[in-house]
């Protein structure tokens, strides 16, 4: 069974590098890779500001490509190697994007490596109802 992938526009080069697209339809819902503060070449963006808006800003080219937007985000897991630390940083990002009620269910677990990144996102979205029948 071939997979119902989706791919930005511009997709970086870890997904080739490591082998996962960066989403995939299945259920009536959208389930998006874990996305980081890549660089097109794939390299972290030096400050932690700049990775978590670079993070979020690949989660929304992600959702683009499917034809959704952050509204349709229905659950989110944000990881980072300092969620303390981090915290203050991410939350401001965060309210960019999602400012007001309803928010998505949210999971903010530390962990302790991310292959070199300190922060990412991992997302499911709900589909369009026809595309949840097809």
């Amino acid at each position: 069974m071939a997979r119902d992938t989706v791919y930005p526009a511009n997709p970086h080069a870890l997904y080739d590098e490591h082998g996962y697209s960066p989403a995939v339809r299945a259920g009536g819902l959208l389930f998006v890779s874990g996305q980081v503060g890549a660089r097109a070449d794939g390299t972290p963006e030096p400050e932690l500001a700049d990775e978590v808006r670079l993070a979020f800003a690949n989660l929304g080219d992600v959702l683009e490509a499917a034809g959704r937007t952050f509204d349709d985000v229905v659950d989110m897991t944000l990881f980072a190697l300092d969620p303390e630390g981090a915290f203050p940083t991410i939350l401001p990002v965060l309210r960019e994007y999602f400012p007001g009620k309803p928010y998505p269910a949210l999971t903010f677990p530390g962990v302790h490596w991310l292959a070199g990144f300190r922060f990412e996102i991992k997302a499911v979205a709900k589909l369009p109802q026809e595309a949840a029948h097809g």
